[in-house]
């Protein structure tokens, strides 16, 4: 064996000769191999965990044979069980200087390096890797170009261990300071410089000391470059801290000497005494901001006056105290827009129309407060919107359902916590206009609490006579109010404070008939759900007769919102289908309905009508249209009690009462005996018993339905009646003509009985309707009876009844 091989020392046993314990000895000329995942350079000291078996067993033999053992770098780290071929052949050959078990149950050995070691062959029948190979001695080179590059890595080691973020151990700057050799100083400086294993085995098998030195430099210099950077951001960052706190002090000082000697004013109070100088307000308003703004001088930033003080300030500098130059009101460009925006509601077109002329006309007028009233979905919202088009101003929109505190209106004085000023004032802010026009939507939901009535705050806001100086709580300080256009929205007066009614011109809308519904929904609701879906016409066409079917058989309603949900519905089905891929147009018909929607949900009210003695059909008003009312009468043996039930009101017992009395007073003409009175309980009851109800308008339809029961006579079952009864027999006035006639139509009843009283209202009625419907006008009760009782058998005794009349 040549000299460069490992020199035997004693005899290599032959086949393997055993040790005492049994193990298999390691031939003299073969050291151990160990994979790591790191470089270990020759002359320093590294712990290494052992985390293989093999590894272990390696290490625990060349320990106890005291065998030269290499150290290994895995080409691929994440290997669990690198074979030779998954090694690097120039390794580190290390004595192994400690051997312990560390506190996670893993073996540890701290190996120190010795020099290169160049695997050749590798050596079978151990439980680890054993090869044979040569030593690489370090190169004994000298010279100027050495000595230069030695003296040039070694001032930039020092320079990197300078700009470490932490203080580097002394042991490492004086280990740099005395490397005896250029070798030595490039294998201690790559086994602490940041590299990864690739290139620290780059260097490790750079035999050549001058390429080697150059190596090591070069990674060193680019270290240094990323030291260099991150100490210069490191320094700015200091700098600028300090000179940061140094101007906060230095401010805070200038402030405190300013506020003792009652000298000069920071920035921001020149700021605010310029908007007051340009916000137009009035010199009583200007003469408020100036004393605030000497008070904000006087006090300190960090006191809780301060922020209140400034936020005021703000308040005032931003409201538009000014008035614009209103843009001329174009009528018929104001048509177009009522038109394009609305079906239908021509008198109310109207009214706005000569509401706008008057604006025109004489704009610095009194106008009146418009209340638009009417079941919701009929379009009292966009009304105002379409208003404020016409107009050429903004439009802005305050709800008052559920606000109960008077403060949501006036505004909470200054002197408490987080106070701000009224919903009206923030509104006319977040317009930017002073003649913007301000919608009071939902007024008729307001309710007075503990904290006051919002309603008796509204009194001043809508008063064209009081508004002119309209006073916030907040603001202290009169606002003009009087070129806000209001616009209110309810849905019913009934809650509406006298006095508050009083101010507002009432402007009533009434339910759509379902031809009215159709037009909206080809006009307005299709087009508009068809660009919510991401869908177009070409695609899905609904049919006049499937828009029918939705408004008689899957909403009941006087607007149009459940119909606008129930066309989204449909749409949305059959955006699935576009979704999945289908690219036919879809043609949505009556029969296509039930199974996207599911069964109808409104049921036919033709057919709950039956011609049995004691029932008959009244016609009654809701706040979300007309309805049909089922009237029922029965008698049992008793003592002559009334008894009502259906959850009536008071005002339909009396009515219930009345049309008895009534009916006993007219029983010998009626052919009634009167001691059935006495002998029998009569039972008035009005179905959907969950619902209150509540009304005189249902007294001809509680004495007809009587008189049926006592007469045994049947109401026509194609007759629906409304008005009030009087113990006189006079048919009365009701109100909700229009609703209730129009609920009967869509009922499918082909005779309406109405209160002569009533005539006037016939012109509201939907000339659709009219042309449907036998309209009969009533003065008396005995017009009612003649009119909707069906003859009896064999004696009809009309003439009796008029006789007795």
């Amino acid at each position: 064996m040549s000299d460069s091989h490992i020199a035997q020392s004693r005899a290599e046993p032959m086949n393997g000769e055993q040790s005492i314990n049994g193990a298999r000895n390691l031939p003299d000329d073969t050291v151990v191999v160990v994979p790591v995942s790191n470089v270990i350079f020759p002359g320093v000291v590294f712990p290494i965990v052992l985390d293989r078996p093999s590894s272990v067993a390696a290490a625990q033999q060349a320990l106890r044979e005291q065998h030269p053992l290499v150290l290994a770098l895995q080409q691929d780290v994440q290997a669990p069980d690198p074979g030779p071929q998954s090694l690097h052949r120039m390794g580190t050959l290390a004595n192994v200087l400690r051997y312990v078990t560390g506190p996670d149950g893993a073996p540890h050995v701290a190996c120190q390096g010795v020099e290169r070691f160049e695997i050749n062959e590798w050596v079978e029948g151990f439980p680890f890797l054993v090869a044979r190979g040569r030593r690489i001695p370090e190169p004994e080179v000298e010279g100027a170009e050495i000595e230069a590059r030695f003296l040039h890595l070694r001032s930039q080691a020092l320079e990197a261990l300078q700009l470490l973020p932490q203080s580097p151990p002394g042991e490492l700057v004086a280990a740099v300071e005395g490397a005896s050799s250029p070798a030595a100083l490039a294998d201690l400086v790559a086994a602490y410089l940041d590299l990864q294993p690739p290139e620290k085995q780059q260097i490790l098998e750079a035999i050549d000391l001058e390429s080697r030195l150059d190596k090591v430099s070069a990674f060193l210099a680019q270290r240094l470059e990323v030291l260099r950077l991150t100490s210069e951001i490191a320094q700015r960052t200091r700098q600028s801290l300090g000179e940061r706190q140094r101007e906060t002090l230095l401010r805070e000082q200038m402030a405190a000497i300013q506020r003792e000697l009652g000298e000069g004013e920071r920035e921001e109070l020149f700021e605010l005494e310029a908007a007051i100088e340009n916000a137009d307000m009035p010199e009583e308003v200007v003469q408020q901001a100036r004393k605030e703004l000497r008070r904000l001088a006087r006090t300190q930033e960090a006191a809780a006056e301060y922020g209140m003080v400034r936020t005021y300030l703000e308040w005032l500098v931003e409201l538009p105290w000014g008035v614009p130059e209103a843009a001329p009101i174009d009528l018929a460009e104001a048509r177009l827009i009522l038109d394009e925006d609305h079906f239908g509601l021509e008198k109310i077109k109207q009214r706005i129309i000569e509401h706008l002329a008057v604006r025109r006309l004489a704009p610095e007028g009194k106008a009146p407060i418009l209340c638009f009233v009417g079941p919701p979905g009929v379009g009292k919202t966009s009304l105002g919107q379409s208003i404020a088009r016409a107009m050429h101003r903004p439009f802005v929109r305050v709800s008052l359902g559920g606000v109960h505190d008077e403060s949501e209106i006036r505004g909470h004085r200054r002197t408490y916590v987080g106070a701000l000023p009224g919903n009206i004032i923030q509104a006319i802010r977040k317009a930017g206009r002073r003649d913007c026009v301000l919608m009071l939507d939902e007024i008729d939901k307001m309710s007075a609490g503990i904290h006051g009535d919002p309603s008796a705050a509204l009194l001043e806001v809508l008063d064209p006579e009081q508004n002119v100086a309209f006073r916030d709580n907040y603001l202290a300080v009169p606002f003009d109010l009087s070129r806000v256009v209001f616009i209110a929205t309810a849905n019913m007066l009934d809650t509406l404070p006298g006095p508050l009614r009083d101010r507002m011109e009432i402007i009533q809308l009434s339910g759509y008939t379902a031809g009215e519904k159709r037009q909206i929904a080809e006009r307005y609701l299709v087009r508009r759900q068809l660009e919510a879906n991401g869908l177009t016409a070409a695609q899905v066409q609904i049919e006049p007769a499937a828009l029918e079917a939705l408004i008689a058989r899957y909403t009941r309603e006087a607007g149009v919102r459940s119909l606008e949900r129930e066309i989204g519905r449909v749409l949305r089905h059959v955006a699935v289908r576009f979704a999945e891929g289908h690219t036919e147009p879809v043609r949505i018909g009556p029969t296509d309905l039930e199974p996207i929607l599911g069964p109808p949900r409104v049921e036919n009210e033709v057919a709950m009508r039956t011609s049995v003695p004691g029932v008959a059909t009244g016609l009654a008003w809701t706040p979300v249209g007309g309805e049909i009312l089922f009237i029922e009468a029965t008698r049992t043996p008793g003592e002559g009690r009334l008894i009502l039930t259906g959850q009536l009101g008071e005002v339909m017992r009396e009515s219930a009462q009345t049309a008895l009395s009534l009916v006993k007073s007219r029983a010998e003409a009626l052919g009634v005996t009167p001691s059935l009175f006495k002998e029998s309980d009569i039972h008035i009851h009005v179905p959907a018993g969950a619902t209150p109800k509540d009304g005189p308008s249902a007294g001809v339809a509680m004495t007809m339905a009587l008189i049926s029961l006592l007469t045994e006579r049947t109401v026509r079952s194609d007759t629906a009646m409304t008005g009030e009864i009087s113990l006189r027999g006079l048919v009365l006035p009701v109100g909700g003509i229009k609703e209730k006639v129009v609920a009967a139509a869509t009922a499918g009843v082909r005779r309406v009985l109405l209160p002569a009283r009533n005539r006037a209202d016939e012109r509201d009625i939907p000339e659709e309707t009219r042309q449907t419907l036998e309209l009969i006008w009533l003065e008396r009760i005995e017009d009612a009876i003649e009119a909707g009782l069906d003859p009896r058998r064999g004696d009809v005794r009309q003439t009796q009844v008029r006789a007795a009349s």
